[in-house]
């Protein structure tokens, strides 16, 4: 399994993309914007893609999906508990924020610590409530990966100001399900730089 990071939109979301090298199946994480940009990606290695994975519903996570959809076809996976933020333009702020409103419904929705297999690699989908109530996190074991989404950063954590925010649930979140991960799990967040489990037990804030 490969590995590439983009960065898209208007406040610099991290998009990565996950391709099996020898299927030229590809999913994209977070496709917040650049649509076309994302797709060119995708042609230049000759690659189909087949999944879009969303760690929660934000405007800025979301707003490449529909021309995704509409010229791939790809699958749209959410965790259950985001599927209202998804359906809600003011909620996922696309209305409010980015006056481009955009609602959403998952073709896959899943449950916490359901697994499943995309690309030929197991994935388990964490729920990891905080940011948002469906805020969730994708776990590759093999490859040892966490896309943790707005949950988890570099040394910090996302902001619980926000519709279906939940500020006391966050930093449980990231201590009895993320940084419970084998220490060498690469962390790659939604914003930043990317970081590894074993660096966030010894400097996040929500470790203590």
């Amino acid at each position: 399994m490969q590995l590439l990071q983009f960065t898209v939109g208007m406040v610099m979301t991290n998009c990565y993309m996950i391709f099996n090298e020898e299927t030229k199946e590809a999913a994209l994480i977070d496709p917040g914007d650049q649509a076309d940009c994302l797709l060119e990606q995708c042609r230049r290695r000759g690659l189909t893609l087949k999944a879009l994975l969303l760690t929660h519903g934000h405007f800025d996570h979301i707003l490449a999906v529909p021309a995704l959809q509409r010229e791939t076809g790809a699958s749209v996976y959410a965790a259950r508990a985001e599927a209202a933020l998804l359906a809600d333009s003011q909620a996922n702020l696309s209305g409010s924020w980015q006056r481009r409103p955009l609602t959403l419904t998952p073709d896959v929705l899943l449950e916490d610590r359901e697994e499943f297999t995309l690309l030929g690699s197991r994935m388990q989908m964490i729920l990891t409530p905080g940011h948002t109530a469906g805020s969730c996190c994708y776990y590759l074991p093999e490859e040892k990966w966490l896309f943790s989404g707005d949950t988890l950063f570099c040394e910090s954590y996302g902001r619980t100001d926000l519709p279906t925010s939940q500020p006391a649930e966050i930093g449980r979140s990231i201590r009895e399900k993320l940084l419970i991960l084998p220490q060498e799990t690469a962390v790659y967040p939604g914003h930043n730089e990317t970081s590894t489990i074993e660096h966030e037990k010894k400097y996040n804030p929500a470790a203590c």
